[in-house]
């Protein structure tokens, strides 16, 4: 019989593997759980991966041989059991031990079994309101509070702040001590809470089909807790829902989209029977977003570098009935378009800083000599996109990253080297309510 706990044993596997990010690995194969076990699947795989730094540094207190000299799949078991014990009070530590043990190999039942159960005799069932070896950070951004332990497992805060937050945030070691030098101790501890709970689902109307206020009483009809956010077409799922069971999936009423993602498309501002490049189109909100933008009246050449990322495109646009989208496949020998176009989108391949929490493997996945790759292709695609722009056209660079170096300093770059560009507007989301982080600059060419 498949579980939820064997379901996320198996994709915590394949995603450690690099098989494909674990959304789109969990969706292969949790097809046979019951909404509520899909549920429970997708919690504990988002819930491990995001707290890996902490569950390692409380079961590892307890293990006589390093981590680096267990199997990687005991490992993926033994944080599957310690999530369950450590972060999810409504299930039974008791049952966190039995139901994590049922799933093990024979060959390390016992070593899982006994782990497992030291880990539940160190968390106890008090809360505290302040950091310490012996409390670990659970809840959300807002009330942020801490669990406590019968032991000082985690780093003292007081001895090595970068690596308290390491270990009690769950994040890798030079990112902890990046972003504590350039953000202090304060604001990490807020972003450690943000990026460790539940991201919000956030939809963005399509209000030529439908007003928001009219989807607000859609949704209010049907009992499902929403609100309306500050962009004009943005609203925020308050309940748990399956996207696809919402009123006006099929009609393309509405796409997934978040808050902060739906200002690029808006400080663009295109306008009906212009042409856009949309450089870096995949997976195509924001070139959903732009078609929208010029009322399916003009053209969208979306590109992107993978025809299986194109297909992403077409199959959004299709939903959303954005019928003025070429999809248009880049190589080395097909590079983009040449145009002139009235405006460029340049969407950036990024490091994802501002999206750890929804992104959950990027915390683990980014390496920090990647920067400096990352940085010479976006300020290539952004040379790109200005040279294909008819003078008076408009630019609009992205990024969901909150690292000055992929934001403002690409752009500042790009326009001491372009000379007929101009900086119009700049901003610099840090994540937090409402939504994820990024950076968009929006960019003249004279």
């Amino acid at each position: 019989m498949t579980t939820a706990r064997i379901v996320a044993a198996e994709v915590l596997h394949r995603s450690r593997d690099r098989e494909g990010f674990a959304a789109d690995i969990l969706d292969r194969h949790a097809g046979s759980l019951s909404p509520q076990d899909r549920r429970l699947a997708v919690q504990l795989v988002n819930g491990v991966i995001r707290r890996r730094g902490t569950l390692d540094c409380l079961f590892a207190a307890f293990m006589t041989r390093p981590l680096r000299e267990t199997h990687p799949d005991t490992l993926d078991l033994l944080r599957l059991g310690t999530f369950q014990i450590a972060f999810l009070t409504h299930i039974p530590r008791h049952a966190a031990v039995h139901e994590t043990v049922e799933i093990a190999p024979p060959v390390v039942k016992k070593f899982v079994n006994a782990i497992l159960r030291k880990v539940a005799d160190a968390v106890t069932d008090e809360f505290a309101g302040e950091m310490g070896p012996n409390t670990i950070p659970v809840g959300d951004a807002e009330k942020g509070s801490y669990r406590r332990l019968t032991l000082p497992l985690l780093p003292d805060p007081r001895a090595d702040f970068a690596e308290y937050l390491s270990a009690a945030h769950s994040w890798p070691r030079w990112l902890a001590h990046r972003w504590l030098q350039r953000f202090g101790p304060d604001e990490c501890v807020r972003l450690g809470f943000w990026f460790n709970a539940p991201p919000p689902l956030w939809l963005r109307v399509a209000t030529g089909k439908v007003h928001r206020d009219d989807y607000l009483r859609q949704l209010k009809a049907q009992d499902i807790g929403a609100a309306a956010g500050e962009h004009p077409q943005s609203v925020k799922l308050l309940d748990g829902a399956s996207v696809r069971d919402l009123p006006g999936y099929a009609t393309g009423a509405f796409a997934v989209q978040d808050h902060s993602s739906m200002l690029v498309a808006s400080v663009l501002d295109p306008k009906p029977g212009w042409t856009v490049l949309d450089l870096c189109a995949a997976p195509g909100g924001k070139t959903t977003h732009l078609a929208e933008l010029v009322r399916n009246k003009g053209k969208i050449v979306a590109c992107d570098i993978a025809p299986e990322r194109l297909d992403t495109v077409t199959t959004l646009c299709q939903r959303m009935g954005a019928t003025v989208v070429e999809p248009y496949l880049v190589t080395a020998e097909c590079p983009a378009p040449d145009g002139p176009f009235d405006a460029a989108l340049v969407d950036v391949p990024c490091s994802n800083t501002g999206v750890l929490g929804r992104r959950p493997e990027v915390r683990w996945r980014i390496q920090p000599e990647e920067f400096e790759h990352l940085i010479r292709l976006q300020t290539r695609l952004l040379i790109d996109a200005a040279e294909r722009v008819r003078p008076g056209g408009v630019i609009v660079y992205s990024t969901c990253s909150i690292e000055t170096d992929e934001g403002g300093g690409v752009g500042r770059a790009v326009l001491r080297g372009m000379r007929n560009l101009k900086l119009e507007a700049e901003a610099m989301a840090i994540p937090g309510e409402p939504a994820d982080g990024g950076y968009w600059a929006r960019l003249r060419k004279g």
